[in-house]
């Protein structure tokens, strides 16, 4: 038998990670300012649980200038997107059964 919390991701059990993907999964990309906005974090906050969901594949980086100033923008990957949609199917499911 399989337990109820078996397809929850521990790499968004972290607040802002799931607030990281969340936002991801609703924009095509947003750029560091933006989510640290959104998130209300800081910067160095915001920078280590980006590196973790890269180095999970969850999210992509693209670093570029706009004018002279550098401007880093993030986007879920496919494999991001699917793993973030079975993580949010299995909360929904745990939710049900615990009713």
């Amino acid at each position: 038998m399989t337990s109820i919390i078996s397809d929850i991701n521990k790499t968004f059990d972290h607040r802002i990670r799931l607030g990281i993907m969340s936002v991801l999964m609703v924009n095509d990309s947003v750029d560091f300012n933006r989510l640290k906005e959104l998130l209300e974090v800081t910067d160095g906050n915001l920078a280590s649980h980006i590196k973790a969901l890269e180095t999970s594949e969850y999210i992509t980086i693209r670093k570029q200038f706009i004018g002279k100033k550098p401007n880093t923008t993030y986007e879920a990957t496919l494999l991001g997107k699917q793993t973030f949609a079975k993580h949010l199917a299995a909360l929904e499911q745990l939710i049900k059964t615990s009713k």
